[in-house]
This record gives structure tokens, C-alpha cells and sequence, in this order.
């Protein structure tokens, strides 16, 4: 049996085993694919404290791994099924079989938000995507879309504007809600082009994208933007399909946690973006994964 069980090796889960590990619990971080979550997904992150320059997301991932695993920190690729809890014991079903822990720590994150019209579905990995980082460099020289205006939206609107000819970006009021210095570098930026208070209806094309339907939200317009690709971000959602039966969830089916990240269910802790709060960013990940792992080690002994 493991006194702590980490679900989820993003920032969050990675933190949580730094600190469990140095208190020397006996810890398994599972993580069904590579360790870093949706941090992999972004070209540069420059808000993070102590990197004046900026560091790529791969590459902080990467050293709080190592990091991790140099304090003894087990991290196994095993997908989780369902978790049982049974009085004291908490059973994680996995890909692999079953395992026990004291306690369990969800760092499960949360998935892009879709937009739910025509044509996003079937033209998704053929023109609609989720990730500026992974699939910007296909669109060199050529016409996107991009539907949101939060911070990462702009910041992956910038990030297309290395590849991509012309970028607009559409956003459904008349003024963006990204951080002031991100607002300054998009307005600045000649391949940017904005479309205010227009939503997105259809996305046009058989094979692979070939245009945009749009409406004004003010005037009731419709009309259609020529692009060959589409890029959405206009939020997240929480993966809470492992206990969204058994914790108390918030209006939008993110987890409810007190100041010491313990959700309605004694010995289960959540860390990250799963958790119900203000701000989803990789600062505040790291300081609820560390919250935790210590609020963890305090109900693990008051067990024993």
C-alpha cells in the first residue's frame, strides 16, 4: 500500500511528488501520457517567477521531473478507470489492476473548451485545433482563425503570427480580456486582425477547412471568413470524470477544495486546474500542489 497516490503529473501533480517525496512518503505519481499536461502545449511561458527571459513549456516541465525524481519520486504511465473508496482506504483501478493509498491527490487538470457548431467535430485534426503550439507551423504563409480573447488566446494568436500570413481573431465583445502587456503586443502585431462582437456559427469545408461562418452579435450580420484554419480557445474544462459522483462540484463541474486543497472527501486533496478557484495558471498550480502534498502528509498521520 502507498501512503500517497498523485493523479495527474502536470505542474500540480509534479509539485506535490517534490514535496511528498521530501517527507519522505512512500508516493506513485500516474500519468496516463507524458508528464506535463497542458503546459506542453505552450511555446514560452513567461509569467513563471525566475525566468527573466522566459522558458519553454517542455523544458520546465522537464526539470521539475527530474527534479521530482532526484528526491525518489515514482511516476508510472497507467491510465486510472474509476477510484473506490472504502472507510480509511482509497483503490485506484487502473489499466494495470488495482492499488491502495492512504490518501490521493487529483491533479487531473482540465481540456480545451469546444464550441459546439457545425463542422468542429468532423474537421477536427483537419483545420480546427486546440494547440497554436502543435499544429501552427503547418499554416505558414497561410489565413487562420482564432476565437477567443483571454490571455491564452492572444498569447497563442502571437505565437501563430510566426507562421501563419494573417491571423483574425474573433472574439464575441468588443474588447479582450488578456492582460494589458499581451493586449499591447497583439494590437502592435500587422498580422493580427481582430473581429469584435461577432461568435462563431459553422466552420466551413470537406476535407479540410475552408472558411468560417461568423454573426455580429449587435447587428445580426452574418457573413463567412475565407481561412484554411481555425484555432479555439475560449476556456477549459475540468476532468473530473473519476469523482465528479462523489465531491461536491462548483456551477461549472470544477472540484470544491478548502485552503488546504481537501475536497467534501476526507484524504482526497485536489491541486491545479480542477480545482474551483479564480485563477488557472502554472504559478497557482504549483502552490496547490504543494499545499497538498503537505496537507496530505498531515491527514496521512493522523491516521496511523
Amino acid at each position: 500500500m502507498e501512503d500517497l497516490i498523485i493523479i495527474g503529473a502536470g505542474p500540480a501533480g509534479l509539485t506535490a511528488g517534490i514535496y511528498a517525496a521530501r517527507a519522505r512518503l512512500k508516493t506513485l505519481l500516474l500519468e496516463r501520457l507524458a508528464p506535463g499536461g497542458q503546459v506542453l502545449t505552450t511555446d514560452r511561458v513567461e509569467n513563471y517567477p525566475g525566468f527573466v527571459e522566459g522558458i519553454s513549456g517542455f523544458e520546465l516541465v522537464d526539470r521539475m521531473k527530474r527534479q521530482a525524481e532526484r528526491f525518489g519520486l515514482k511516476i508510472e504511465n497507467q491510465e486510472v478507470a474509476r477510484l473506490k473508496f472504502n472507510s480509511e482506504i482509497k483503490t485506484v483501478v487502473t489499466d494495470r489492476g488495482e492499488l491502495e493509498a492512504r490518501a490521493l491527490i487529483l491533479a487531473c487538470g482540465a481540456t480545451p473548451q469546444k464550441l459546439g457548431i457545425e463542422g468542429e467535430s468532423m474537421l477536427t485534426g483537419k483545420g480546427v485545433s486546440y494547440c497554436a503550439t502543435c499544429d501552427g507551423p503547418f499554416y505558414r504563409d497561410q489565413e487562420v482563425a482564432l476565437v477567443g480573447g483571454g490571455d491564452t488566446a492572444i498569447e497563442e494568436a502571437l505565437f501563430l503570427a510566426r507562421f501563419a500570413g494573417k491571423i483574425h481573431v474573433i472574439h464575441r465583445r468588443d474588447e479582450l480580456r488578456a492582460t494589458k502587456l499581451l493586449q499591447e503586443r497583439a494590437f502592435a502585431e500587422e498580422k493580427i486582425e481582430f473581429v469584435w462582437d461577432s461568435i462563431a456559427s459553422r466552420i466551413v469545408g470537406e476535407s479540410g477547412v475552408e472558411g468560417i461562418d461568423l454573426k455580429n452579435v449587435k447587428t445580426d450580420k452574418e457573413f463567412r471568413l475565407p481561412v484554411q484554419g481555425v484555432f479555439v480557445f475560449i476556456g477549459t474544462n475540468p476532468n473530473n470524470e473519476l469523482v465528479k459522483d462523489f465531491v461536491k462540484l462548483d456551477e461549472r463541474g470544477f472540484v470544491i477544495a478548502n485552503n488546504d486543497m481537501e475536497t467534501s472527501v476526507p484524504g482526497l486533496f485536489v491541486a491545479g486546474d480542477i480545482r474551483s478557484k479564480l485563477l488557472r495558471q502554472i504559478s497557482t498550480a504549483v502552490g496547490e500542489g504543494a499545499t497538498a502534498a503537505f496537507a496530505a502528509e498531515k491527514y496521512i498521520d493522523s491516521q496511523k
